[in-house]
């Protein structure tokens, strides 16, 4: 959709629009800007459709165009272009994609059920329903009958429909990346929060979908209308210092000699980083200047396991960086990336990064979902191509799960953001690794391997200790989750009921896990916690703590001394408080050592 378009959705789809009436230097630029009649206006889309997919016939592109064409005349978009300029350059980001004919199609006409007369059910008649399902997904809602919850819905409504086919989802994203590269007609408030909203929902919507052609130029045009000082300052740095294909050449040159050495058949270019990549690493170190490493891509022609034998290669080369090896093949990022990162110390002691993957990895890296479409594989079978469709899509599955319960459209969409974040932590449970949002605790992750689990959590160790349910993760933590049917004792956890506890919506990080412990309570009616169950649980909470510092009591004597000293008037009651956090138990067991550590 177009954010220029000036022009809302009506109930139903339908509804009839005037020509919008803009000022005459806008309309002669708008005449001026207009191909010359012999120029065919599909001529680009077609070629770069059949430059991927040769022999496709593309009548029903010129077909869907003059509906569209027809459709939208009369219609400008705020630079004064027509506004079949719009969907057409949609359709031509999706054919340099590689998409396929029917995505092309939808990409065509994605905007005329919402802005004319054009309904639904027409479309439907003229090109079936899979065209018209992929429209509706893109289709916003009113904001003058949905209020502000129009965004938060039309997102919703977008994600559902994506469940049922991800090319929602890839035309949504082309629609966005053509309006942000025309973001420049938009006021400065109206281009900061565009962006903003792209950079919060859209761009981590393009990453977990793995389209990294797509999310490059997201990113750089986010950062040059959020961050306009710091784009012209990265790119005056990049202008200044030039290509790096010339500093580059000596070290391809003698890594392809040790890559035949080793049989290792592979191609070797250079890989520009973009604006945001460059300052991203800026921030995140500290630098003063733009830190800006040379790279080079090293894509196998062979198995998974040449990969390997090429990173030999290259370190047998040149001197690797200590601390800057990653495998994400052996361990996959949550958009299924696979490729090895290492960095090297090149001529003139510059350090130099390298990317090793197959071919297979370097397509799905560039393209993620789209990938099935630009190459699609003939003698793959229907069940190993489903199988992989259902494994990169698995988060969608997660939040399709859990967006029936929120009938909350701003929580939804709070959700969708922390689903969708860009920062997480990946740790070992179970012998298989899980990728959660930075922050997460002991129960985030019990929620995550199940709601049965996240349900009957009792407690948990972090690489073989104990740990409190509301302990924070950290990347690489090995994590083991023991529920009530677990039957272990040596918690000293005693349950009155089986089912999550209220205290844990006061840690948990996810919306997700929220949303399932309330879930819980709400089906279970369940009254609120009594008295004897908080002091029981917060005698429990000071156990757990305790072990964390391989301590342990024989009695109540220290803890009803500290009661007194704190001001308490009896050991239940700071038991109470405790589970209430009222005071923190850590800071309970720190004076309870101390007091028993100073005595003779």
């Amino acid at each position: 959709m177009d954010l220029d378009a000036g022009h809302g959705a009506a109930i139903g789809g339908a509804r009839l629009t005037k020509p919008t009436e803009i000022p005459l230097t806008r309309r002669l630029r708008a005449l001026l800007s207009r191909p010359p009649a012999q120029e065919d206006p599909v001529a680009r889309l077609t070629q770069s459709h059949r430059s991927i997919h040769p022999g496709t016939d593309t009548t029903v592109l010129r077909r869907s165009y003059a509906i569209a064409e027809s459709m939208h005349r009369g219609q400008f978009r705020k630079s004064g272009e027509p506004y079949i300029t719009h969907p057409l350059a949609v359709a031509e980001i999706c054919a340099d994609l590689g998409m396929d004919t029917t995505t092309l199609v939808a990409a065509l006409l994605h905007d005329t059920v919402e802005d004319t007369h054009y309904t639904l059910q027409a479309l439907t008649e003229d090109f079936g329903p899979e065209v018209a399902h992929l429209v509706d997904g893109v289709t916003k809602f009113d904001k003058a009958f949905y209020g502000k919850a129009a965004e938060a819905e039309t997102i919703r409504k977008m994600i559902i429909a994506a469940g049922k086919d991800v090319r929602v989802l890839i035309i949504k994203l082309a629609d966005r990346l053509h309006n942000m590269r025309t973001l420049g007609v938009r006021s400065p408030a109206s281009r900061a929060r565009i962006a903003r909203a792209t950079q919060e929902v859209l761009v981590p919507l393009c990453d977990r979908l793995g389209i990294q052609w797509l999310k490059r130029e997201l990113d750089d045009v986010v950062l040059e209308h959020l961050e306009p000082e710091e784009y012209e300052r990265i790119g005056r740095h990049v202008k200044e210092r030039g290509s790096w294909d010339g500093y580059l050449k000596p070290v391809i040159a003698p890594t392809e000699v040790a890559l035949k050495r080793d049989r290792v058949v592979a191609t070797i270019t250079p890989r520009p980083r973009h604006y945001y990549s460059i300052w991203k690493d800026t921030v995140a170190g500290q630098h003063m200047t733009p830190f800006d490493l040379p790279r080079i891509a090293i894509v196998v022609d062979g198995p998974e396991t040449d990969c390997y034998a090429a990173l030999g290669a290259v370190h047998s080369m040149w001197r690797p960086v200590p601390g800057r090896f990653k495998d994400f093949i052996a361990s996959p990022k949550n958009n299924l990336y696979r490729s090895l990162h290492t960095s090297v110390i090149g001529p003139d002691g510059t350090t130099v990064e390298v990317l090793i993957r197959t071919v297979d990895m370097h397509r799905l890296a560039e393209y993620g979902v789209a990938a099935q479409y630009r190459f699609p594989q003939p003698n793959a079978s229907a069940a190993a191509s489903a199988a992989a469709r259902t494994e990169q899509l698995d988060w969608l599955r997660r939040v399709l799960d859990w967006e029936p319960d929120t009938a909350d459209p701003a929580q939804f969409l709070q959700s969708l953001r922390c689903d969708l974040s860009e920062a997480q932590i990946q740790v070992f449970t179970e012998g298989r690794p899980v990728v959660l949002p930075a922050g997460s605790t002991l129960v985030d992750l019990a929620y995550e391997l199940g709601t049965e689990r996240g349900d009957h959590c009792l407690a948990a160790k972090i690489n073989g200790r104990l740990a409190p349910l509301s302990s924070q993760l950290d990347e690489g933590d090995v994590v083991e989750i023991f529920t009530e049917a677990d039957g272990r004792t040596e918690f000293d956890v005693a349950v009155a009921r089986p089912g999550p506890r209220r205290e844990w919506l006061g840690f948990v990080k996810s919306p997700q896990t929220r949303m399932q412990i309330n879930r819980w309570f709400a089906e279970h009616h369940e009254p609120g916690i009594s008295v004897i169950d908080k002091i029981r649980l917060g005698r429990s909470t000071i156990g757990l703590a305790l072990r964390k510092h391989n301590r342990g009591l024989k009695n109540d004597t220290p803890l009803r001394q500290l009661a007194e000293e704190l001001g308490y008037p009896d050991l239940d009651t700071m038991l109470v408080a405790v589970f209430d956090r009222a005071i923190e138990p850590d800071t309970v067991v720190e004076q309870l050592i101390a007091q028993v550590d100073q005595r003779p």
